[in-house]
């Protein structure tokens, strides 16, 4: 897909993952309709379009009420058109071991980063089934795979996340859909997440290292709706990960239960006061960027590989009958002599 003029709805675009994908489509001339609950974040994110002379949209949405998910896809293809790829970003999470965290507080996060994907899909499928065409991207996580402490909510509904997907994908296979559906697990991004959730640690939270800017994972959810597959793994660590914890997962518990409560806490005292972004935004414009970026890796080689692995299995394969050709030649040449 030439993203050229293509109608794309990114949720969650006005902070981390989200606004820097939303920057990476507008620079394939896309028009960008951004969803999300910030008002500031908004009125920021409709700027940086108007300046990048892009027709889009900023449109204050609740991806964990279908209605209001509903009421935006409808704005959005009367204004631009019709949607052509819609991506999944919008989340949430507390902090917390699972016994601190409230019924209340499990449930909006499920609500928004688990059901905000489902509601976020069914509409795009409503309008994307009847023209048999479309792409919808998911953005996965790592963590949909293997679960870590103190996120037990997030970790949950990335895990929803995947199996949903899978099974949606499986029955559109099943109705031989052009419809597409493909998701992208990240590791950790350096996003204002961490300055923005709920948590009840003794120190600030942080991504686990290593860390990756945000650009990174915006390049593979730009490639993944232009060439939609099964799934794709950004960084090193996810694939570690993801192939670990295929492996040896008894043993990644052990490793997680002794590491991760402090590899997951900065050396700075939590913040008395801190406000959180589960119940409501956070006053202000998030951006795309947190406060690791001195740690953060703005390059990945996995991941570029991920995106061209078609085509690096292709010069592997070229490479080894040529080899395999002139090993012959020179097998042959001294059975002559």
């Amino acid at each position: 897909m030439n993203l050229r003029g293509k109608v794309v709805v990114v949720t969650g675009g006005t902070s981390g993952v989200g606004r820097a994908t939303v920057r990476e489509f507008v620079r394939h001339g896309a028009h960008v309709a951004v969803l999300a609950r910030g008002a500031d974040g908004l009125e920021a994110t409709a700027k940086e379009l108007e300046l990048d002379g892009s027709s889009g949209l900023a449109i204050p949405t609740d991806v964990g009420n279908p209605e209001d998910v509903e009421r935006a896809a409808g704005l959005i293809e009367r204004e631009l058109g019709p949607i052509d790829v819609w991506v999944n970003d919008a989340m949430t999470t507390v902090f917390a071991p699972f016994k601190d965290i409230t019924p209340e507080e499990f449930a909006q996060v499920t609500r928004t980063t688990y059901l905000g994907t489902v509601n976020g899909t069914s509409v795009a499928l409503r309008r994307m089934l009847p023209r048999d065409r479309g792409v919808i991207v998911q953005v996965g996580s790592a963590l949909a795979y293997r679960s870590i402490p103190l996120q037990s909510a997030y970790c949950g509904a990335k895990h929803g996340v995947a199996g949903f997907t899978s099974s949606l994908r499986t029955e559109l296979m099943h109705d031989r859909s052009q419809v597409r559906v493909t998701i992208v697990h990240l590791p950790a991004v350096n996003t204002p997440q961490f300055e923005h959730c709920v948590a009840r640690m003794p120190n600030e939270p942080q991504p686990v290292p290593p860390i990756y800017e945000p650009e990174i994972a915006a390049r593979t959810i730009a490639w993944a709706a232009r060439h939609p597959r099964r799934e794709y793994w950004v960084g090193a660590s996810t694939a570690a990960t993801i192939l670990s914890n295929r492996i040896v997962p008894g043993l990644l518990d052990l490793y997680l239960a002794r590491t991760n409560y402090r590899a997951q806490q900065t050396d700075r005292p939590l913040a008395s006061g801190r406000r959180g972004n589960l119940w409501e935004p956070v006053p202000g414009d998030p951006g795309a960027h947190g406060e690791f970026g001195d740690r953060s890796a703005d390059r990945s080689p996995q991941a570029w590989a991920s995106r061209y692995r078609r085509v690096l299995g292709g010069a592997g394969v070229i490479l080894a009958a040529t080899a395999a050709a002139a090993a012959s030649a020179v097998a042959l040449t001294r059975a002559r002599s």
